[in-house]
Parts: structure tokens; sequence; C-alpha cells
């Protein structure tokens, strides 16, 4: 039993304290490590205007909403490949797979064509807007991740918002999110991939900071980092789109290791002495799961439909062939490989596959709207999705127009080449790693189409790129304005900074200004608007738009 007195007034208290002196002792003998200093690459941001960063989303989402559902209906029938992807999301529904019979075996995975048939199966409609309404949802959700991936990358809700609008105001992206087409859900999962190793390299770095902070020594000896979700979320993403079109393998490969690298640079900032060799105990071999075995799991998931049909393309090629094949690659490679230790549905899944690449590799017949990469970021060749002349009534001229145009906003577009040099400078002046990560990303997405260029291609492959080239020209326009004003106290070298920043951001606010009013101008073309044939005649600045 424990008795307490109460002292008298002005004596210390005589309660028994040994376990409390004791702890003091044991603080005094062993005093806690002092925090160590953080270097600033490792600390995560914090926004302190979070609300205003939301507010910058919701608008920009909301012309985003406007530009890509405003008429979703019209025009009325399949526009330009619609007779293909919302023809083939009918059959999903029908049957679980494709069976276009009429363009002989499906050239593309089907996880797009289900995102397309998803809202006439919950719509109960099969009629223009049901199957236009996914890829214009696809469409809003690139310009919100796109707005609150360059919050972050830029530290910034003003430049968020930038880059929100710009990607809003792009006439490719409204275009390609107003048909029935497979690029924009390309657009879709690359840039939420690219978002989610953005996340995951803010949790790594911020991760170290904490150790730092905390007193640990991290030159020779680097603690479990923990688990990666946003690493995860980033392979899915990747993956599904791959499920949506081939093509997207170059932006996997390249953002997986963007992402490796991200993970040693994050390493060495912290002051690892093995950077390399830790990079690849603590983090890569834990990334086999998240960047390798989810995405291919999540591949084959998106082939359930044609592996449950009995009667989908090749799903019994298997039972017809020998367990081996021979695999042809590019530069006249042949490979012979030995299949047999796979299921037959797999084996036939990747004949499926070859016979795909082999048909992509060979596509080279001539198109009045193909166009080269080269072209592509000057608008040199346009692709005309829908046109009406004869018979056109209604604009107050004797003959009238409607078209849609898959063109850029022009003076957005032209304005990429000279950001894209810029980048290239400001990474070698700065080794900032934001101008690093717009090109790889913009060299995965456009390069790969220069490997073969007798094959036919098209201005939309630009599509997946888009959000990419907005990124970069709004790092180019934040770099414009120049940094933050000085902080009270600080000197401002006779008002050099204040002038600097007044007028860089007149120049950005007179910028977007131009595309605003240019977006405006074409208008009509990316939506089909009734114009009079002069008027029409006039949006032809080149005779290669014709």
């Amino acid at each position: 039993m424990t008795v307490t007195v109460d002292a008298p007034a002005g004596e210390p208290d005589v309660t028994d304290r040994s376990a409390d002196n004791a702890t003091e002792r044991a603080a005094m003998a062993e005093p806690p490590q002092p925090a160590g200093p953080v270097p600033e690459s490792l600390r995560p941001w914090h926004d302190p205007h979070p609300r205003l960063g939301w507010l910058v989303s919701v608008l920009t989402v909301l012309v985003a909403a406007f530009t890509r559902l405003w008429a979703l209906g019209w025009p009325p029938g399949k526009s330009f490949d619609e007779v293909y992807y919302a023809n083939e999301s009918q059959e999903l529904l029908r049957f679980g797979y494709e069976d276009n019979r009429g363009y002989m075996f499906i050239v593309h995975p089907p996880l797009g064509k289900w995102l397309i048939a998803l809202p006439q199966w919950l719509l109960r409609n099969q009629g223009e807007f049901a199957w236009r309404l996914a890829p214009a949802l696809a469409g809003i959700v690139s310009v919100l991740l796109v707005t609150r991936i360059a919050r972050r990358m830029f530290r910034s809700n003003l430049f968020g918002g930038t880059a929100g609008l710009l990607l809003a105001l792009d006439g490719v992206s409204v275009v390609q999110s107003r048909v029935a087409l497979l690029d924009i859900f390309l657009q879709l999962f690359v840039l939420a991939g690219f978002g989610a190793l953005i996340l995951d390299r803010d949790q790594l770095r911020g991760r170290l900071a904490g150790l730092l902070a905390d007193g640990a020594d991290l030159g020779s000896r680097v603690p479990t980092l923990g688990p990666r979700p946003w690493r995860l979320v980033g392979g899915v993403m990747l993956s599904a789109s791959c499920a949506v079109k081939w093509s997207a393998l170059s932006f996997f490969v390249a953002l997986v290791v963007l992402s490796l690298v991200w993970d040693r640079g994050a390493l060495k900032a912290a002051g690892v002495q093995r950077s390399w060799r830790t990079a690849a105990l603590r983090s890569w071999l834990g990334a086999i799961g998240s960047l390798l075995v989810a995405p291919v799991a999540v591949y084959l998931l998106s082939w359930l439909g044609w592996f449950a049909g009995e009667n989908s393309w090749g799903r019994h090629w298997a039972d017809a062939h020998g367990s081996s094949a021979t695999m042809n690659l590019p530069l006249g490679i042949h490979l012979p490989f030995n299949w047999g230790f796979l299921p037959a549905g797999l084996r036939s899944l990747g004949a499926y596959h070859l016979d795909a690449y082999r048909f992509h590799e060979s596509l080279s017949s001539p198109h009045a709207y193909g166009s080269k990469p080269w072209s592509w970021l000057i608008l040199g060749r346009p692709v005309e999705y829908y046109y009406a002349g004869d018979g056109v009534t209604g604009c107050g001229a004797t003959t009238c127009s409607r078209e849609i145009l898959l063109i850029g906003t022009p003076l957005m577009w032209w304005a990429f080449v000279p950001a894209l040099l810029w980048l290239v400078w400001h990474w070698l002046t700065t080794r900032d790693w934001r101008a690093a990560a717009v090109w790889v990303a913009f060299a995965a997405g456009w390069l790969v189409w220069l490997q073969n260029t007798k094959r036919t291609m098209f201005l939309f492959y630009m599509t997946p790129l888009m959000p990419f080239l907005v990124l970069g020209l709004t790092l180019a326009l934040g770099s414009l304005v120049g940094p933050g004003l000085p902080r009270v106290g600080d000197t401002l070298d006779d008002g050099a900074a204040e002038r600097r920043r007044l007028w860089g951001s007149l120049a950005v606010a007179g910028y977007l200004g131009l595309v605003i009013v240019d977006f405006a101008w074409m208008w009509p073309l990316f939506t089909g608007g009734l114009l009079t044939y002069e008027q029409w005649h006039l949006h032809m600045w080149f005779p290669s738009w014709v």
C-alpha cells in the first residue's frame, strides 16, 4: 500500500518518484540523437493553401467538362475509326470478345473497347452519346490529373492550373475525347501511371528525410524503406495503358527505368555511400512485384473475355500447332522459341500477339491523312474525322460547311519545339529532374515511331504525349515568370526581382490569352460547328490542312 504525504507549502513533494528518477538518469546518460540536416531535395512539399489547389482543380475540370461533353452526340453515325471501336465494343457486350469478322483479326487489346462499352451497358443505349461518353470522361479525368501532377511537380497552384487549362484547351485532346477511339484512354493511363510514380518518388524522399531528421546515419546502412503503394498503382496504370494499345510499352519501360533511377538519386541525396548497390537491394528487388508481376497479371486479366470465349479469334491456335515457333524480331532477327512450358491458352495468346505485331510492322498502305513523326509537332497534316458540305444549310450563305478536324490548338503547339529545346538547356545547366522527366516521357512516346518510318502513321498518335508537352511548356512559362518574390527584409536589388516577375507574369498572361482566343477560333473545327464555306476556308491556314 502506497502512502502519499502532502508536502507543506513551499517544500518539494515527497511522493516516491524512483521510476521517474531512473528515466531521467537514463536520459542524461544517453542523450537523444540531434536532428540531422535534411537536404532540400528530400524535403516534402506541403501546400500552404490546399483548398486553393482544389478550387483551381475544379475550375480546370469544369472547362474540360464543357469542351468535351457539349453536343457530344453529334455528328450522327460513326466518324472515322469509330466504325471499328464502337462496333467492337458492342460485340464485347454481346459475346465477351470481339467478333468483327469483316476486319479479320483484331489488332488492339480489349481494355479500351471494354471502357467504350461500359456506358452503353449502364445507359442501356448504343447510340452516339453512349459510345462517346467514356472517352469524354477519360479526357476530363486527364485534365484533373495533369493539374494535380503539375501542382506537385512545380509546387505551385498557379502553374498547376496553367497546365490543366492548357490540356483542357488542346485541340487534339478535345477531339480525341469526343470520338470513340482508343488513344484518349492511352493518355489517361500513361498519365495516371506517371503521376503515381511521382507520388512514390515524393513518398520515398519524405521517408528518407524523416530518417535524417531523426539523426539516422544512412551513409553505411539503410533500413527497410517500407511499403510502396504508389509504385504498385503506377505499375497497374502503365499495364492498363498496354492493355489499350501496345504502343504504350515504350512508356512503360521508360517510366519504370525513370522510377528506379529516381530511387538511386534519393539515396545519394540522403548521403548513402554505395547508392547504386543500395538501390538495387532496397528498391529494385522489391519493385519486381509492383512493376513486373502485378502489371503482367493486370494485362492478362484484360483478356479474360478472350480466354472465356470459345469462338474468339485464335483462341484454339495451340490445339492445331506445336509448342515451338519462330519469333521474328526487328533488324531481321529470327528467334526460335519453345512455348511448351506455357498453358495452351497462353500459347494461343502469344501467337495472336505475334500476328498483330507483324500486321503493325507491315502496315504501310497510303492514306490521305497519313503523316510522319517529324511533322506532328508543327501540325503538318491534321486528320479529317468528319466533313459535310453539300446539302448543309443554315449558315446564312449559299454554301455551308461542317468539319471535325483532328488538329492541335496552333499557338499552343507551335510553342512545344522551343519549350523542348529550352528543357534540354535547362536540364544541362540546373539538373532539374522535372525537365528530365518530361523529356524521358516525350522521347518514349515519340522516338518509338522513328524505328519504321514506312509505317502508316497519324497525328493522333501524339495524344498520350500531350500531357507531357503541356508540363514542359508550363515549366518553361514558370521560368519566364522567375523565382518567387523575396521575403520581407530581403534585399530586392533595386526592385529587379519584382520587375522581372511583373513583366514575366504579363508575358505569360498574354500568351495564355492568345491561346484562349486561338482555341475559340478553332472551336468549330473541333466540334463540327456550322460555318460558311468562306469562314471554313479562313480556318485552313495551310494547304496541308485541307
